[in-house]
């Protein structure tokens, strides 16, 4: 129970990939985590593959001094919320406090909008977004999963368990 007492947000939308939002959520909370699914308000939404989902609490009412670390799953979720600002603030300063971001998949397109890929670092995901990332400055990683200083980077759904075992180590280390 490595991460017993730490709270860590999944942010969640219609169309979120189910495995990328309900594996991390299953192995984290084997670790003791605390896992909030928070979505723009609190109905349910369904995943890319229908199963429903209720946030536990708004994306608004997240503070980010509580929140240990963040994940962004994939499937067609992060297109709709990547849009907001509540979305991209809270994504900036998580970051920004140095926090560990789990990102995999499409979960990247919400990093762009957020502003926190730095020129010249590593990052992957579907390959659907590879120009984008390539665009916002990073470096293409054809790699299931991978840290790069406090984000943890995933390829796609068959790479969740390299993905998890490198999302741990991230949040067990701080």
């Amino acid at each position: 129970m490595r991460l017993q007492n730490k709270t860590i947000v999944t942010l969640i939308a219609e169309g979120v990939e189910d495995l990328e939002y309900y594996v991390p959520l299953m192995r984290l909370q084997e670790e003791g985590a605390k896992v909030l699914s928070a979505g723009m308000d609190l109905k349910p939404v369904k995943g890319k593959n229908g199963l429903v989902i209720t946030p536990d609490v708004t994306i608004e009412s997240l503070n980010p001094n509580e929140v240990y670390g963040l994940i962004l799953p994939g499937g067609w979720a992060p297109d709709k919320i990547r849009r907001y600002d509540v979305v991209k603030n809270l994504v900036r300063e998580i970051n920004n406090a140095n926090k560990i971001i789990g990102i995999i998949c499409h979960g990247g397109s919400i990093a762009i909008s957020a502003g926190i890929i730095k020129q010249g670092q590593h990052a992957t995901g579907s390959v659907g977004i590879k120009d984008d990332l390539v665009n916002a400055g990073a470096v293409w990683a054809d790699e299931a999963a991978f840290r790069a200083g406090n984000q943890v980077w995933g390829r796609v759904v068959a790479d969740i368990p390299d993905f998890n075992r490198e999302l741990v180590k991230a949040l067990v280390e701080g």
